[in-house]
């Protein structure tokens, strides 16, 4: 697993990336500014950031918000702050998991695993539901289609869907492609 160490405290970030190589991460890239943990992020694609809540640059809920709206990776804010508040936010920003300095290697390792199943599972309801949306948008591009058919050319329902997909089939091309060219007026039967 590629992981971006972002923690302001020098002595911090060189203990954190110690305890991940260790452990058989890789840590990818790693500094003490919240803004350059974004660009970080963008550029090396890791599976995983660990964010400080206050850094320079842009603070680490600002950071995970950013990070979480793009998708790039699983959060792990790692803060001395305990505060009900900052750990609410840090979950409305996008954050997986939460950890509280000081920590132990026994804590942090399993927080590490819980962000990164968590974001795993996040990835797949993602993928499913564009994929739901993409089904729904077949279908309604092609039940117009299937209108236009039944008006312009007298088609009962079930001929009118056999015919686009029978066309589709022939073509080689995705249901919703004959669909745009019956509605384009391209294609007729």
């Amino acid at each position: 697993m590629r992981v971006v160490v972002a923690e302001d405290e020098a002595i911090i970030r060189l203990d954190l990336k110690e305890i991940l190589e260790e452990e058989g991460y890789e840590v990818v890239g790693e500094t003490g500014r919240g803004d350059e943990a974004v660009g970080l992020v963008r550029e090396l694609s890791p599976d995983l950031v660990i964010l400080d809540i206050k850094m320079p640059g842009l603070d680490g809920l600002s950071a995970a918000r950013e990070i979480a709206a793009e998708r790039q990776a699983a959060v792990l804010i790692l803060t001395a702050f305990s505060q009900r508040d900052l750990i609410e936010q840090a979950r409305d920003a996008g954050a997986l998991a939460y950890l509280v300095k000081p920590f132990q290697k026994s804590e942090l390792i399993p927080a590490l695993e819980v962000a990164l199943g968590r974001f795993k599972e996040l990835q797949a309801l993602h993928k499913e539901n564009q994929s739901l949306e993409e089904q729904l948008e077949t279908r309604k591009i092609v039940d117009r289609a299937k209108g236009k058919l039944m008006d312009e050319h007298k088609l009962n329902e079930n001929d009118a869907f056999n015919f686009i997909q029978k066309t589709a089939m022939k073509t080689r091309l995705k249901m919703i492609d004959v669909a745009h060219q019956i509605l384009d007026g391209s294609l007729a039967p």
